[in-house]
């Protein structure tokens, strides 16, 4: 089966500094993978440029074997790590929006999720607290039917009680051939539901193993290996 998203020689550069070298990676389909790494080791570089955000300064990157672009949006569902919705508009409003603008959304699955957070689809996004709206972002994003989702800190500004419960909805909310791409700091939380981790440092591949050759070859859990190697 083909990857669903892939690196080859995949290049950043701005002005004489590298966000990614040379990166070769492949990512299998059916998997949740952990993009780990610290501050300033191309993780959302890589996200960019999967999204089109970005274009490569040399190599490169394809998603369902095809460059980002137009094409790619259809198959690629994407979570940002800071709120991208218009404040003026209601949850019930920004759900209706995107089961407009995307073919493959879900109200069903949408409205399954809000009533399980118990968010009022009446309140205006304006209104709701900063956990709230990035409960109400990756509703809309984990509502599509795709094939990648790219989800950045997708945990990090919720409150510890909810974390449980979305990556529970992150869980039940793709299909087997889908592949979710989870990046974060958190890595203790999410480590329990990770197939896949990919360890990025300076722009450069430093790791890419499944969680279970880890757990057997290193005898380590996946968040002690990372401190090791990273030292922290």
């Amino acid at each position: 089966m083909e990857p669903i998203l892939e690196c080859r020689d995949l290049t950043k550069k701005y002005g004489s500094k590298y966000a990614l070298y040379n990166l070769n990676l492949s990512l299998e389909r059916g998997q949740i993978v952990g993009l780990l790494g610290p501050n300033g080791s191309g993780k959302t570089t890589l996200i960019k440029l999967a999204n089109s955000l970005l274009h490569p300064t040399g190599g490169q990157i394809l998603i369902n074997r095809t460059e980002p672009g137009i094409e790619t949006k259809k198959v690629v569902s994407y979570l940002p790590d800071r709120n991208y919705l218009g404040r003026h508009m209601r949850v019930d409003e920004i759900t209706a929006y995107y089961n407009t603008f995307y073919d493959n959304f879900s109200m069903e699955r949408a409205a399954k999720m809000m009533d399980a957070l118990d968010i009022d689809r009446r309140a205006r996004l304006s209104s709701l607290s900063k956990g709230t709206l990035e409960k109400v972002q990756l509703i809309l994003v984990m509502s599509r039917e795709a094939k990648l989702y790219i989800l950045d800190e997708p945990i990090g500004g919720v409150d510890p009680a909810a974390r449980d419960y979305i990556l529970q909805t992150i869980l039940t909310n793709y299909n087997e051939n889908a592949t979710v791409l989870i990046s974060t700091h958190l890595i203790s939380d999410i480590e329990n539901v990770l197939d896949h981790v990919v360890f990025l440092q300076e722009g450069q591949l430093v790791l890419s193993e499944s969680v279970d050759e880890i757990r057997t070859q290193h005898g380590k859990s996946v968040d002690t290996l990372f401190r090791e190697v990273f030292k922290c």
